[in-house]
């Protein structure tokens, strides 16, 4: 598909546009004419009081057009003009495909913030009235909005400006699933880097704890994640914990949370190493309860399996547990998975996470051309899944969204009242400081209420972490230089 730009630059904002409609499709700038059937025409004319919009495409024999004007104010910017011309763009494909996005124009991935910015700014009954009116989005999202924005402020009004959290990457994961994008490595392929892995992150975190009391931090939240950090056997497990015990204050921690993930990784050991090191919090992620689902992604365990490692969690004391779904996932309907998040919530975790599935690029399912659910389809999964938890008691608490999500659709973190992640809340929000720690790690280093967002990356692949272990802890010495002048 070609698409032409006349009187803007607005390049990336109108490719994910057109993603919402044909998320799988190829889009190259370019002229209408070099491909005559296929193209989309978006067009900014600049006036001297009012500025027009416009929108033209055929594709398949299928023709829309649409423009509109709009007034130039003191307030107009690259920004306004960019979700101007995608409101021409919404009406045109919307008129050709038939497909209404249920957000509207909104394309950024944390909607939740956005909401919280235009509640503090407006009150909350104008911040709703823009979602609808100006960004189009429908009844349904912009109340999921407001509710998961009305929960994080509460929690957010807690921030302290020394508080931070800490992030542990375990990039390692017994197979790798057809959808995922990540950089994790296999432990049959990349298990023999694990035990040096495991001795520089110690290192690692022992170097982070010093920057952490030299800068007067206060540690709240700790999340072990991945990867499956649960693909480290028990010994290894028990020496990344130790090491977090042992260098870090632990005292003032609210939650800490290690993402158990995959079922077939869990074993009664491992789960006794969390318990003792003070784990409050495990994921143990079934993203269906669909066999052939679960075949169908690359997992090797089964639905049975995923039950039974939950039982064994539940009589080993652990009270807090989260279990996460994939919508519109290969070889998945929407009966099977209404019947997936009929049985979560039979289950009764205290968190269910309900992602939708995104369609990255390097994922093997994208690589070979693997079918997923329609737009349609995952949009009542989504739909399904939104109505029973809150009928059931589960409040929405964080939100945000993929690139190349199927249908523009979101990812909603539920809980049980009294039960949010919080590192979920200040890492997608960016309310304090994360430090970050591993490969692909980020550290984000912020301050409650002020918009300054400073990053420190990690090597990306373990093989590079650990044979460039001295870069990882003399980029570090950034977090210094943030706090000095606080």
């Amino acid at each position: 598909m070609i698409l032409e730009l006349i009187g803007n630059t607005y390049k990336y904002e109108c490719e994910k546009i057109i993603r919402i409609f044909f998320p799988s499709e190829k889009v190259l700038q370019g002229k209408s004419s070099e491909e005559p059937g296929r193209y989309i025409i978006c067009r900014v004319d600049e006036g001297d009081t009012e500025n027009t919009y416009s929108c033209r495409a055929l594709i398949d024999g299928r023709e829309g057009e649409f423009s509109f004007s709009f007034p130039v104010t003191e307030e107009d910017s690259g920004s306004l003009r960019e979700r101007l011309l995608a409101k021409a763009m919404i009406k045109v494909l919307s008129e050709i495909t038939g497909i209404v996005p249920p957000w509207g124009i909104l394309t950024g991935i944390r909607p939740a913030k956005l909401m919280r910015k235009y509640i503090s700014e407006k009150g909350t009954e104008n911040a709703v009235r823009m979602f609808s009116d100006f960004f189009e989005a429908n009844d349904e999202k912009t109340f999921l909005a407001k509710n998961v924005a009305l929960f994080e402020n509460k929690v957010i009004e807690e921030a302290d400006i020394r508080s931070f959290s800490l992030y542990v990457s375990i990039p390692f994961c017994p197979t790798r699933c057809t959808y995922c994008s990540f950089v994790s490595h296999s432990v049959d392929s990349a298990g023999k880097l694990i035990p040096d892995y495991v001795r520089c992150l110690c290192e690692e975190i022992k170097e982070t704890a010093r920057l952490a009391g030299e800068n007067s931090l206060k540690l709240e939240t700790v999340y072990i994640g991945g990867g499956t950090p649960t693909s480290l056997d028990a010994a290894h497990l028990k020496e990344l914990t130790d090491a977090l015990n042992l260098y870090f204050d632990m005292k003032n921690v609210k939650e800490f949370t290690v993402e158990a993930g995959r079922p077939d990784t869990i074993t009664p050991e491992k789960l006794l190493v969390l318990k003792n090191a003070g784990v409050t919090r495990i994921s143990i992620n079934p993203q269906t309860f669909s066999d052939s689902v679960l075949e169908a992604i690359g997992r090797r365990h089964t639905a049975e399996d995923t039950l039974e490692k939950f039982r064994l969690a539940r009589d080993m004391g652990f009270n807090n547990i989260n279990m996460d779904f994939i919508a519109g996932l290969p070889a998945d309907n929407y009966e099977s998975f209404c019947r997936s998040i009929d049985k979560a919530v039979e289950l009764s975790p205290e968190n269910i996470t309900v992602h939708t599935l995104s369609v990255k690029r390097s994922s093997d399912m994208n690589q070979t051309g693997k079918e997923y659910c329609t737009a349609e389809e995952t949009e009542r999964m989504v739909d399904y899944a939104n109505k029973i938890l809150s009928e059931n008691g589960y409040l929405p608490y964080y939100m945000y969204r993929q690139s190349k999500s199927v249908a523009n659709l979101e990812n909603v973190g539920w809980c049980k009242k009294n039960y949010p992640c919080l590192y979920n809340i200040y890492m997608m929000e960016e309310i304090h400081t994360v430090l970050a720690v591993g490969a692909s790690a980020v550290t984000k280093l912020t301050l409650p209420g002020r918009d300054e967002l400073q990053r420190i990356f990690n090597y990306k692949y373990p093989y590079e972490y650990i044979s460039d272990f001295g870069e990882m802890i003399n980029r570090k010495k950034a977090v210094t230089d943030f706090y000095k002048n606080v």
